[in-house]
C-alpha cells in the first residue's frame, strides 16, 4: 500500500509508543483475524492481573507521529489497526484516528471505559476494571463488552457492567484471567451455559505463543 498522506491535523500529535506490530487478534469477537496493534503508553488503572505493566507509565518510550504510526501500519498489509495500551484513552485520539482512516483501515479499540472517548471508531471494545467508572459515552458507542474474570465475585461485577449499556447494544464476552485458567475455566464455561447472553473470550495469542 501506498504510503499515505498526514491526516488534515498535521503531524502535531505524537503519541508515546510502546510497540507496533502486526499478528492475529487473540481475544473476544475479532478472534483469529489479522490487524496490526498499536500498542500505547500510560495508563492510571493498573489492575493487578494486568500483563502489560511495563505501559503504566509513559516515560521512556518514544513519541511517533500519527502519520507514521498510519503510515507503518499501511505498510504491513493489515486490513484493520487495534490500539491499546496501557490505556490509550489518556491520550486525544482524534489524529491517529484521521490518519488511520486515511490509509484506508479499520480503527478497533480495546479501553477500560474509564476515560473521555476522542476518535472515530469502526470498533469499541470495552473491558471495565473495578475502580475504575465507565464514561456515559460508552454506553452508546461500545460494541463489545469483555469482562475478565479471576473470581467468582467478578461474574457479580460483569452483570453490574452489561448493565451500564443500551439493552441488545453490546456483545457480552467473559474471559477468564490467564493466571486463574486453571481453577476458573470450567467455573467460566458453566456461567455461561446457564446465562447464554454471554460468550467466552479465550486469549488464543497465548495458546499459539504469538504476540
Amino acid at each position: 500500500m501506498a504510503v499515505v498522506p498526514p491526516p488534515a491535523c498535521g503531524e502535531a500529535a505524537a503519541y508515546p509508543l510502546v510497540e507496533a506490530f502486526y499478528s492475529l487478534q487473540g481475544e473476544g469477537f475479532h478472534s483469529g483475524m489479522p490487524a496490526y496493534f498499536i500498542r500505547l503508553a500510560g495508563c492510571p488503572v493498573r489492575c493487578d492481573f494486568c500483563d502489560s505493566k511495563q505501559t503504566w507509565s509513559v516515560t521512556g518510550f518514544p513519541r511517533v507521529s500519527a502519520h507514521e504510526l498510519a503510515d507503518r501500519a499501511a505498510r504491513s498489509g493489515a486490513p484493520a489497526v487495534v490500539v491499546t495500551g496501557g490505556e490509550p484513552l489518556i491520550h486525544d485520539l482524534t489524529a491517529l484516528c484521521e490518519a488511520l482512516h486515511a490509509a484506508g483501515l479499520a480503527c478497533w479499540l480495546e479501553t477500560s471505559g474509564s476515560q473521555p472517548l476522542t476518535g472515530r471508531w469502526d470498533w469499541i471494545c470495552v473491558s471495565p476494571k473495578h475502580g475504575a467508572p465507565l464514561q456515559a459515552a460508552f454506553s452508546r458507542a461500545a460494541n463489545e463488552l469483555k469482562v475478565v474474570v479471576a473470581s467468582e465475585a467478578d461474574f457479580a461485577f460483569a452483570e453490574t457492567c452489561a448493565r451500564f449499556f443500551e439493552a441488545g447494544r453490546v456483545l457480552q464476552f467473559l474471559q477468564c484471567e490467564w493466571g486463574e485458567a486453571g481453577r476458573m475455566q470450567p467455573v467460566v464455561i458453566d456461567y455461561i451455559m446457564s446465562h447464554p447472553q454471554w460468550r467466552l473470550s479465550l486469549q488464543t495469542h497465548k495458546f499459539l505463543d504469538i504476540r
